[in-house]
């Protein structure tokens, strides 16, 4: 046997390898893409061309990257994608977004930061990796992770490695796990073989993410218009909500759920034993009063490692204003708003917006 079938063979052996080690490092599912996108960066261009990328400018101006993955990290061939289901057991999403006085944050961001979490399993996975190209081939690999923090296509990626198809919300559904979980890669000069599973798309006839979405980000089925996502709208964005989409995001003050609630196949997925994804300081049940009567202190210290610090101090003050706007004009509420200091001018505009809506619908604790 020649020693490139030698290596051949070595290397669909350490396909079974990967599988027990991604297992190990708490991974539900992986596969290989290969670097044959050009479909996918066609569809991300009419994208940018239809503006739908709102002013995250970092998309478009990193779009080469995007497109050709080599570029982003030298020589690679491969990238290995995995995922890791992050739903926490007994949220009780639905009973929380019917509570017009609780605060719904997405269930994603209720634990701790993901991205340490998984990247420092990639890590290790990429390490494991690493050794056995050492040790059976007596090569030095070219590899590194990332976890949603660079200009990488996730999804085609992993639609790609067969963990799943690309839904009419934009997001990876898999048939056996819906959409709750995080996705993760690993960039790899090693020539391993792609996977020859495949994902069907079984969206079918559905539209019921299309429909739920309360501000129709959806201009049609597969795209999703950022400018009008909640999850955009209270995280990406740093400036005003439109006013004509504030009553439309009632109590969701961190990100957005709907879409996968509705999902069929979410009712198959499962839930994360992992403690870093389990609730902290019961921001799963919180009232949007306590939280907004946070001061920035308060607020820093408890989104401490939390994906929340994302939207910075004043950003969470301009949510939690809106959705006070959007809830039950009580006697506390509106005590809250007019005491607690905006951290800003563009806090103050939706606090007045707050006030407006709240005086306007009834009197206090009637």
């Amino acid at each position: 046997m020649d020693t490139d079938s030698q290596n051949t063979d070595k290397l669909i052996k350490l396909l079974a390898l990967i599988e027990q080690w991604a297992k190990d490092y708490g991974f539900q599912d992986w596969g290989i893409a290969d670097l044959d996108i050009e479909s996918y960066v066609s569809r991300l261009d009419d994208w940018l061309a239809n503006g739908y990328q709102a002013d995250m400018g970092w998309i478009s101006d990193r779009r080469d990257l995007r497109a050709n993955p080599e570029q982003l990290v030298d020589g690679t061939l491969r990238i290995i994608s995995l995922r890791m289901d992050y739903q926490a057991p007994d949220t009780e999403p639905l009973r929380i977004l019917k509570s017009a006085d609780k605060a719904y944050i997405s269930r994603y961001a209720l634990g701790r930061d993901y991205h340490k979490l998984i990247r420092s399993r990639l890590a290790k996975l990429a390490g494991k990796i690493s050794h056995w190209a050492d040790v059976e081939l007596g090569e030095d690999l070219s590899q590194r992770v990332f976890v949603d923090s660079a200009p990488v296509l996730e999804k085609p990626m992993a639609e790609k490695a067969g963990l799943g198809w690309i839904g009419k919300n934009t997001l990876i559904l898999n048939r056996n796990a819906g959409s709750w979980f995080f996705l993760g890669e690993i960039f790899t000069n090693l020539p391993l073989p792609a996977s020859s599973k495949t994902a069907v798309d079984e969206c079918g006839k559905c539209k019921a993410c299309l429909n739920i979405c309360p501000t129709d980000a959806f201009p049609k089925p597969y795209v999703l218009d950022a400018s009008k996502c909640i999850s955009y709208l209270t995280i990406e964005n740093s400036g005003s909500i439109p006013v004509e989409l504030r009553s439309k995001m009632g109590n969701r003050v961190f990100g957005c759920d709907d879409c996968q609630l509705v999902c069929p196949w979410n009712r198959y997925a499962s839930t994360s034993s992992e403690s870093d994804f389990k609730p902290r300081h019961q921001l799963e049940n919180s009232d949007l009063v306590d939280l907004y009567c946070w001061t920035e202190d308060e607020f820093l210290n408890r989104t401490a490692g939390s994906p929340i610090r994302r939207t910075g101090y004043s950003g969470w003050q301009r949510n939690l204003a809106v959705g006070l706007g959007n809830g039950p004009p009580s006697a506390q509420a509106i005590d809250a708003l007019e005491k607690v200091k905006p951290s800003s001018p563009m806090v103050r505009e939706h606090v007045e917006w707050a006030l407006d809506q709240m005086k306007n619908t009834t009197h206090p604790d009637e």
